[in-house]
């Protein structure tokens, strides 16, 4: 049995590599496998727009560091880092907040 950091990497490689293989080059995301990515795996990130096109064409464009209009795997993995640490903030911001309203409450 593998740790757990080692399990959420393999489990990164393994989602990455089931949307990858869909269309054109294997190794790559084209503009409707992350879009599709997106929609599976991350349904929550998608849900507060109206305009899910929108937001795909933005994340492509700020992902895309080479510009040839597709996303591979170190390219994804920013995407990953950077919604995990916006998810760290959130969750030491409101577990602070909690421990002030536990202190407040003594």
């Amino acid at each position: 049995m593998s740790a757990s950091l080692e399990g959420a990497m393999e489990d990164l490689i393994k989602v990455f590599h089931r949307y990858s293989g869909k269309e054109g080059d294997k190794y790559k995301l084209n503009k409707a496998e992350l879009k599709n990515l997106l929609q599976e795996e991350l349904s929550d990130f998608l849900a507060c727009t109206s305009d899910s096109n929108r937001v795909v064409e933005k994340i492509m464009g700020d992902l895309d560091e080479n510009k040839d209009g597709e996303v591979d795997f170190q390219e994804f993995v920013v995407l990953v880092a950077a919604l995990t640490v916006a998810c760290n903030d959130f969750f030491v911001e409101s577990h602070e907040k909690n421990e002030k309203d536990c202190e407040c409450k003594k």
